[in-house]
């Protein structure tokens, strides 16, 4: 069942207010944030406000939207005027923002209640939200865990009940791999579906921001209402949103599933692969029909991620000089004040994905890794396209594993990276995908199911998620942190 559209039809019969509900979640977040560390910031007066706005809407006998009263949290890398925005950095310790980002600022005319910013690795580079310059967020499945990232603490926040939904962003995976660890949907639509603009930017060809939710139809109502076209983002693809609730059905009789056949190889956890399986067998049973296809270079896209993105981040990340604004260390000339304070002010990870973008982009190497990365871009977009024009979506597995142990691969890099070799490729295609839930393993951590489609049919992927999700019951458990 939608809780969106539960808690709406609660706020319009009067059996609860919003201020009733904001209360209840904020109580919610106060009781369970010693143990999950989910948000940096709370904005419980903002929240109030908001919600008393709506009931003297509802006193007045006008009509409310879906969104109107519904509480939502917020990735703390989305600009929100007048509330800090950290992006988990000490960099950007005490920063501000004078400006609105896009999609917050549709959450806020359509009504939602923002009850704070979550955690998340710095600058959204990691895969555990252990690089978060704060804190380190835990899965409510099991506290000694990670929760995934870079999104963790907004995939944390809606599996433990601290919102309904919530917006993380996803550069190589880091809404849909999360959302695997966490038990909850995650979305990345289609690059350039969702605006951009008050986003901070990690590697802009990349990034995209996308919804949390308990449920598919909840993702539904949310990707509908902060879609579209945006004069402000240069990438913003000029797009009619339609309303994607119409394509939630519970048939999936026509519809031709592709299996990844490159996600089924070492990596992949028995537990996970017999989840896929089974998986494999419900959507049979509600119609489909799975076939196995190839994307011969879908195991390339960790190494050209591992290129690309840190190239922009290289760029994108030189803005913080401490001239214009963030953390400022004082020094003798400005050259040292540079190095103080990014010495300072950025973690390890992301001072390592900064040394080597600069070195890909550097002369004599522009050639040779990052001109050629971008070409194995191409040739695993033209692999999607291909499998893509023999089937209606493609599955595989969200994450090779479950969520590891906090602390568990910190010290190993790559190990880390490749807990979103599966997400990855999707990025570098621009297409969008979407992780259910689809089984526990046998301790009982959730793992995802991946659906991908091609740009733009995110219609597709509502479809034959919704239809999955609803045959089964893993959407319907929630950890015990009480």
């Amino acid at each position: 069942m939608s809780l969106i559209r539960h808690l709406h039809r609660q706020l319009t019969t009067k059996e609860r207010s919003a201020i009733e509900i904001t209360t209840g979640f904020l109580e919610r977040i106060e009781q369970i944030e010693p143990k999950l560390h989910s948000f940096l910031t709370i904005t419980a007066s903002h929240a109030l406000e908001a919600a008393r706005r709506v009931d003297n809407k509802l006193a007045q006998g006008e009509q409310i939207g879906l969104l109107e009263g519904i509480p939502i949290a917020i990735k703390d890398n989305l600009c929100t005027k007048g509330i800090p925005t950290t992006c988990g950095s000490q960099i950007l310790r005490n920063f501000i923002p004078p400006y609105e980002s896009t999609v917050t600022a549709r959450l806020q005319h359509a009504g939602a209640i923002i009850l704070g910013k979550t955690n998340l690795d710095e600058f959204a580079m990691g895969s555990s939200t252990e690089n978060s310059g704060y804190q380190v967020t835990a899965n409510p499945w099991d506290i000694s865990r990670v929760p995934g990232g870079s999104s963790g603490g907004s995939a944390a926040a809606v599996a433990g009940g601290e919102c309904i939904v919530a917006l993380g962003s996803d550069t190589g995976g880091s809404i849909r791999q999360p959302a695997s660890f966490c038990g909850v949907v995650g979305l990345k639509p289609t690059y350039g579906l969702v605006s951009r603009y008050g986003l901070v930017a990690y590697a802009s060809s990349l990034d995209q921001i996308g919804p949390f939710a308990r449920t598919v139809e909840d993702a539904s109502i949310l990707l509908s209402t902060i879609a579209g076209n945006d004069p402000q983002d240069s990438t913003s693809l000029d797009f009619t949103v339609p309303d994607y609730c119409q394509y939630l059905k519970r048939d999936l009789h026509g519809i031709k599933i592709g299996l990844i056949k490159e996600t089924l190889g070492t990596g992949l956890s028995a537990d996970v692969s017999q989840s896929l399986q089974l998986a494999i067998q419900q959507l049979e049973s509600l119609g489909a029909q799975v076939t196995e296809l190839s994307c011969p270079r879908f195991g390339f896209g960790l190494a050209a991620y591992y290129i690309i993105a840190p190239s922009e981040a290289s760029a994108n990340l030189a803005r913080y000089d401490a001239v214009r604004y963030g953390l400022r260390e004082e020094a003798d000339s400005l050259i040292s004040m540079y190095k103080k304070t990014r010495s300072h002010g950025l973690g390890d990870e992301v001072k390592r994905r900064i040394m080597i973008g600069t070195y890909a982009l550097s002369a004599g190497y522009y050639d040779d890794y990052y001109l050629k990365a971008q070409k194995v871009r191409t040739l695993i977009k033209e692999d999607f396209e291909k499998a893509l024009a023999q089937v209606d979506v493609l599955i595989s597995p969200t994450s090779p594993t479950t969520a590891f142990r906090i602390g568990e691969k910190t010290t190993d890099p790559l190990s880390m990276y490749l807990s979103d070799l599966m997400t990855i490729p999707v990025n570098l295609a621009g297409l969008p995908a979407i992780s259910v839930p689809c089984g526990f393993d046998e301790l009982g951590l959730p793992m995802g199911l991946q659906i991908i489609s091609n740009a733009l049919r995110e219609d597709l992927l509502f479809q034959v998620a919704h239809a999955y999700e609803q045959s089964t019951d893993w959407h319907t458990r929630t950890p015990a942190l009480d």
